[in-house]
This record gives structure tokens, C-alpha cells and sequence, in this order.
């Protein structure tokens, strides 16, 4: 289950999510809208159990500690969690307070995910970030004086100003904190950001290729050194501390998005929810002017899109795709529908292929955007 929370005290200059500040009379207001859709949602999909549940955003930690309380209560109450169900929420430094985390543990979220970005002042002054390392420091010291076990730390490498020299300083610095879990993506230039207008087009302005090669080596060579392994392309975890929430996602577990624009996937069907927050605040959350609210773009996977799906998502797992679990879930050995190109990428050393599993090669991972794509049907 997804919950997203659309506000942030300011909207970051890279970001492209379906977010951005509001009044606190709007978050209010939002929430208990978010709170009548949950009560709505549930009677659409019983017999379900929950296994994950993920309030993202946006900033969820920007919420009062008893609309979060709220949240959590109608979730339980309307759904079926599983005992051991993961409870992420997603927190930016200085939005957290002693007061919240009690109010999350009481909630049930047994997992924080911060967002740090970067541990060097100036790189998170450039990416528009509203916090100062020193105040990420502080969070975390909270974070963690409140009893949470369970913590990832969001980084981003390739940023405007960024060196080598700078990134090994912030890995060294996070990985010293000993979190569960880390997070490092490369940034990526999104159309309709503050970024694209002032970066597209002027590489010269970022770091080069070569320095985002040699940061991409960096870190999985420095913290795999400091006891993480690398389960997916972009995430390293303590062992037992992977995501549960976002490997169902890479490996086809069917959710449901709650909230502004959220998506689902479910029974074979993807659509995702009203994205205008005047109109989604306006909702009668009654009958079939209701569902044509929240199931927008209604979209029914092909078997050949499924597969597609199956290949490319579960790819990004280090340790590959089953070909039993193929079979199973489509009723074809996956040799029969992707012979051609596991031939070629296997003669090419960009996977590996055995009775029983799929896998990216360490080359294969450093070209993951190709390889991936050759598993597109035509």
C-alpha cells in the first residue's frame, strides 16, 4: 500500500513528484479526505492482506503527529496488515520531532526513510534543499534516541558542484552512522523542473562522465566495504534490511495507491487517482462518481506486457528472475519467448543464464538501461 502525502515545505529545484507546499488548513483539509478514501477503497478489495505500507511523498513528515495517527488508525482498521508488516514513512531533516516519532511508533511505522541527498552543505544549497547537514545529524540523532531499528538514508550522486573527492566524503560520513539501509541514485534532469530549465542541454555544468563512472564504482566498492550488499541497481542494505515495499514493486506484487495522483496495480490492472488536489479535496467518496475519480486511465496488462514487466523490473534485483517463477506466472519457459535475447546479451557477458535463474552481470549492471530495454516485445 502507497499513501501520498503531495506537500513539502518547498518544492526541491531536481524534483518532478506531484508535490508542493500548501497552507496547513489544505493539509488538513487533505487528510481527511485521504482518511474517507481509506474507508472507501477498503470495501473495493477485501481478502487482502497487507504487507507493506509506504507514506510517501511529497514530505509526510511534515504532517501534525496526530493526523499521521489518523492515517495509520483508519489503515488498520479498515485493512488487513499483516503482523509483520513493514511501515515506512518518508522524513526530510527539520521537519522531525520527538513528539512525531512517538506518535509514529505509536501508529505502527517501524521503518524511517530520510532524505539526505548529500553530507556537503554547498551540493544541498544547489539542489534547493531547505536543511543543512549539521540539522540532518540532529533528525537522525532523534530518529534513533526514539528506538527506530529500521532507517534508510536517501543519497544522490552526478549533483551540480559535486566531485569524486566530495562524494567518498559523504559516503564516508553516512556509512559511519551505521543506518539499516542506503539509497544512491544518480540525479537525473526532469522535464518541468527549476533543474531542466537550467541544466538541459549544459553538460559542462554537471559532473562529466567519466567522474559519474568513477562514483558509480566508488560506491558500491566502498559500501559493500562497510558490511551493505547491493540487492538492487541503485539500493544496499544491511542483510535481513532490504525494502520489502519496493521489491514488491520490481517484482510484480500487486498495490494499491491512496492519496493525490497515487497509482495502483491490481488483478492485471494499473490506474492511479485524481491529480488535481482542488478537485480530489472536492470528492464525494460515494458511488461511481467516486470511481471515476480514483480509477483514472484505466489500463489492462497484456500477457506480453506482463512479461515485459517481469523481466525489466526483476532484473534490477542483483539476484536476477527465476525461470520457475516464469513458467508459473505465464505457463511458457522464458527460453521460448526471450531465447534470441539471452543468447545475445549471454554471448555479450551482460547476464548470466543457468537452469534456474537470470542475472546482470557487474557489466551488465553498468549498462542496465540497455539491457533492460532488449526485453521489450515487439
Amino acid at each position: 500500500m502507497y499513501i501520498h502525502i503531495p506537500f513539502c515545505a518547498k518544492k526541491c529545484d531536481y524534483c518532478d513528484f506531484l508535490s508542493g507546499p500548501a497552507p496547513v488548513s489544505v493539509q488538513g483539509h487533505y487528510v481527511e479526505q485521504l482518511i474517507e478514501e481509506i474507508s472507501y477503497q477498503s470495501a473495493h478489495y477485501p481478502g487482502y492482506k497487507v504487507i507493506s505500507v509506504f507514506l510517501g511523498g511529497g514530505t509526510p513528515s511534515l504532517l501534525l503527529p496526530k493526523q499521521v495517527l489518523e492515517i495509520m488508525d483508519h489503515v488498520r482498521a479498515h485493512f488487513e496488515l499483516a503482523k509483520d508488516a513493514e511501515v515506512t514513512i518518508e522524513a526530510n531533516p527539520g521537519t522531525v520531532t520527538m513528539e512525531k516519532l512517538e506518535a509514529w511508533k505509536m501508529g505502527g511505522i517501524n521503518r524511517i526513510s530520510i532524505g539526505l541527498q548529500s553530507a556537503d552543505d554547498t551540493e544541498l544549497r544547489n539542489l534547493g534543499r531547505i536543511h543543512s547537514y549539521d540539522e540532518f545529524l540532529k533528525t537522525y540523532q532523534r530518529v534513533r534516541q526514539a528506538g527506530f531499528h529500521n532507517v534508510n538514508i536517501d543519497l544522490m550522486s552526478a549533483l551540480p558542484g559535486q566531485t569524486v573527492t566530495s562524494w567518498k566524503s559523504t559516503l564516508k560520513n553516512v556509512a559511519r552512522l551505521k543506518p539499516e539501509h542506503i539509497s544512491a541514485y544518480s540525479l537525473m534532469i526532469e522535464k518541468g523542473t527549476s533543474f531542466y530549465e537550467k541544466y538541459y542541454g549544459h553538460p559542462e555544468l554537471l559532473p562529466d562522465e567519466d567522474a559519474e563512472r568513477e562514483m558509480y564504482y566508488v560506491t558500491k566498492k566502498f559500501l559493500q566495504s562497510k558490511g551493505f550488499y547491493r540487492y538492487e541497481i541503485s539500493n544496499y542494505a544491511k542483510p535481513g534490511k532490504e525494502c520489502r515495499h519496493n521489491i514488491g514493486y520490481w517484482t510484480g506484487v500487486e498495490y494499491l495507491g491512496l492519496g493525490l495522483g497515487a497509482s495502483s496495480y491490481i488483478q492485471g490492472f494499473r490506474f492511479h487517482n485524481e491529480r488535481d488536489l482542488k478537485i480530489y479535496c472536492k470528492m464525494k467518496m460515494k458511488g461511481k462518481e467516486a470511481d471515476g475519480w480514483l480509477h483514472q486511465e484505466i489500463i489492462k496488462l497484456s500477457q506480453k506486457e506482463k512479461m515485459e514487466e517481469f523481466m525489466f523490473l526483476g532484473l534490477r534485483m542483483i539476484k536476477g528472475v527465476s525461470r520457475k517463477d516464469f513458467l508459473r506466472r505465464f505457463g511458457v519457459d522464458m527460453w521460448d519467448i526471450y531465447g534470441k535475447v539471452l543468447e545475445k546479451l549471454k554471448q555479450n557477458r551482460l547476464i548470466t543464464v543457468d537452469d534456474f535463474d537470470v542475472k546482470l552481470t557487474e557489466f551488465g549492471i553498468d549498462i542496465s538501461n540497455y539491457v533492460l530495454s532488449e526485453f521489450l516485445l515487439d
